[in-house]
């Protein structure tokens, strides 16, 4: 045996005997976590019960198998019996547009699948692509339109799963099944700012911009800005996945996905119901400002009209069981430990630090802001997990930051917001993630998408570089 293989048989002996010590690490991170915010002297009381129960929530997520919706769920009423927050903000979750447009979402995912359209979508994506490898690119290139359409994370994630059921019903290997799993949220994720309308931030950070500095992007100018951007970030995903994730024996493994005899040529009734609901969500998501409907309200007149007696393509008890309410109770608790850490000043505390501890406020070189500010806002998602929430913290201070450096606000904005959209570090930084997730058993693993952001945080930063010194610059998105 060489000297080589001899060290690494020790090396594993040792961890063997360190493994009982497992189960401490979380505690012993929690006691940390908590003995090092106490310090923070300049942050209130409720900050620093925000921030020690939201550090402590991180690394149960992180460091054990608790269920996530359960640990969310403790942790915001930790909140409540600490003082940090109100009672009544606990339960103001409940009405959150988020959680009524995930309903409806489910609801209209489910009778995509019943009714069959999801089948007839996946013979369609079957049929025109050979391999394993194929599919991958095939789904990827077909998801990145849907952020013009549906004007949400959480529900393009919807729409999609029951494809995504139907394709790997089909694929007896674990590890495709894994790496499917992974790449539609992902390209869902990455996807999203190619369009003003691919989430709701978006609109909050227009809203802002407005507000702070007098300009505003407008649809097509965000389009012009964001698609070739979304385009290469999602193809860039695919081929990592599909490199980290799969051999080349899997990713050129055949396709062996049979014709599906109850797809038939026609449509039938419940697919036209389905199909014209759809759509008719899809328009009056586009046409808000028209109207006035908002899009959680739209969502959930989708859901009612699917379930609608004698006319509808589903029994209401069916609608209400299609729905995860695993998922929907984790949102709420997030959405309380959200605003717990904004409405604290905890939130502000970090960026301000983050601020001061990265020199960003004093660089005169504009590529050294640039990728120190695109830094800040694709980690951002660590210490804020709801994208609202991001954007209502972090865009402020980023048009401030323009103001001082006498930067473009529009490209600030901007390019502060592409990296807010970036959250695939663990499952609950995005809703879109924990929906691909859930299941009887987790599709993917917390560690797997850890693995992925290792790889995709420094192919985002130097693809924000190289969109900045080439096509950003060539159409007038400059600092």
């Amino acid at each position: 045996m060489s000297f080589a293989a001899t060290n690494y048989r020790e090396f594993r002996q040792r961890l063997k005997r360190l493994k009982p010590l497992k189960p401490m690490l979380p505690i012993a991170g929690i006691m940390a976590a908590a003995i090092a915010i106490n310090f923070a002297w300049d942050l209130s009381s409720a900050g620093r019960w925000s921030l020690i129960i939201f550090c402590s929530t991180v690394i149960l997520w992180t460091l054990t198998r608790l269920n996530t919706s359960y640990v969310a769920l403790v942790a915001a009423l930790t909140l409540v019996l600490t003082g940090a927050i109100p009672q009544e903000q606990l339960f103001q979750a409940l009405g959150d547009e988020i959680i009524w447009l995930m309903i409806g979402a489910f609801i209209l995912g489910d009778a995509i699948q019943k009714t069959g359209l999801s089948a007839r979508m996946t013979q369609f994506i079957v049929g025109r692509v050979k391999t394993v490898g194929g599919l991958f690119w095939t789904i990827a290139a077909l998801i990145i339109p849907l952020s013009f359409l549906i004007p949400s994370t959480s529900g393009r994630a919807a729409v999609t799963l029951p494809i995504y059921h139907s394709v790997t019903a089909a694929l007896p290997d674990p590890k495709i099944r894994r790496g499917l799993a992974i790449l539609i949220p992902t390209i869902i994720l990455v996807s999203t700012i190619v369009s003003l309308v691919g989430a709701g931030s978006h609109l909050i950070a227009n809203e802002l911009l407005m507000q702070m500095a007098q300009q505003h992007i407008s649809f097509g100018q965000w389009a012009l800005y964001g698609l070739p951007f979304g385009i290469a970030a999602s193809f860039l995903s695919c081929g990592a996945i599909l490199y980290f994730f799969l051999n080349r024996q899997q990713r050129q493994q055949p396709l062996q996905i049979p014709i599906d005899p109850a797809v038939k040529s026609s449509f039938s009734r419940s697919e036209w119901v389905t199909l014209f609901i759809a759509l008719g969500m899809l328009s009056l998501w586009l046409t808000e400002g028209v109207h006035g409907l908002k899009i959680a309200t739209v969502s959930i007149l989708g859901g009612v009209l699917l379930a609608l007696p004698k006319l509808g393509v589903m029994s209401w008890k069916e609608a209400l069981n299609s729905v995860s309410w695993n998922l929907i109770v984790f949102v709420c608790a997030a959405l309380v430990l959200g605003r717990s850490l904004v409405k604290s000043g905890a939130s502000q505390w970090v960026i301000d630090h983050t601020f001061h501890i990265s020199g960003i406020s004093s660089q005169g070189s504009q590529i050294l802001v640039l990728v120190i500010l695109t830094a800040i806002a694709l980690t951002s998602h660590l210490y804020m997990t709801s994208h609202a929430a991001r954007a209502v913290a972090l865009v402020p201070a980023f048009l401030s930051l323009a103001a001082t450096l006498n930067l473009n606000p529009v490209a600030v904005m901007f390019i502060g917001t592409l990296g807010m959209d970036y959250c695939l570090t663990m499952p609950v930084s995005s809703k879109a993630l924990l929906i691909y997730q859930d299941g009887e058993e987790p599709r993917f693993h917390a560690k797997d998408l850890l693995r992925l952001s290792t790889i995709m945080i420094p192919i985002h930063l130097g693809l924000v570089i190289v969109f900045y010194l080439t096509y950003w610059h060539w159409i007038g998105l400059k600092l």
